[in-house]
Formats: structure tokens, sequence, C-alpha cells
């Protein structure tokens, strides 16, 4: 269970400092997409630490969820450019109400084996 977590964070790690060493510039239109993408993708990965502390983690499910989450919260953000809304909040609220929860439970998790 540790180690897939030291994965996760280690692989999490790895991919901030290539993220901060490679300059990559995006066009300003890409900016609802790309805060939503990270969102998303945040959602999948406190997920999956949060179902591995519990030892219910599936890769399948998670990377199942990665992807459709991904897929979902752009083509939300995408409706909501061609409908002239911003549709994208609505998934930037819901990953950030998950993203919290899922923190929240894991710190919980940590607390309490700490403290046993």
């Amino acid at each position: 269970m540790w180690m897939g977590i030291f994965l996760a964070a280690a692989g999490l790690a790895i991919g901030i400092l290539i993220g901060f060493n490679i300059p990559v510039i995006l066009p300003q239109d890409y900016a609802k997409y790309m805060s939503v993408a990270v969102l998303a993708a945040l959602d999948s990965v406190f997920g999956g630490i949060r179902a591995a502390m519990e030892d219910k983690f599936d890769q399948g499910i998670f990377v199942s969820g990665f992807f459709s989450n991904a897929l979902l919260a752009a083509g939300l953000t995408y409706i909501g450019d061609r409908l002239g809304i911003d549709l994208y909040m609505a998934a930037v609220v819901a990953f950030g109400v998950r993203l919290f929860q899922n923190l929240a439970i894991i710190r919980r998790y940590i607390l309490k084996k700490k403290f046993k």
C-alpha cells in the first residue's frame, strides 16, 4: 500500500519538476481547458490515493475515471464556449469539492494511523 502511495507521489513530483523546467507556451484560449484538465487529473490522483489507503484501489477504475473525468470536463468547457456561458465552472466546483473531500479523508486516515 505505502509503495503505491510512494510511487504516486514520486510520479507527481517528477511530473511537476518536468513541467516547471520545460517551457510550454499555450494560447490564452486554452486556459479554461487546461485548468479543468488539471483539476480532473488531481481529482483522480487524490481519489486513487484515498482508495489505496482504504485498500480499495483498482487500476482499471482509476484509469477509466481519469480519462472519463477529463473528457467530461473538456466537453462541458467546449459546450459552454459554444453557448457563450461559463459552463466549465460546474466542473471546477465539482472537482474542487471532491478534491477537498478526498484530501480531508486522506488527512484523517494519516492522523488516525499516526496517533494509534
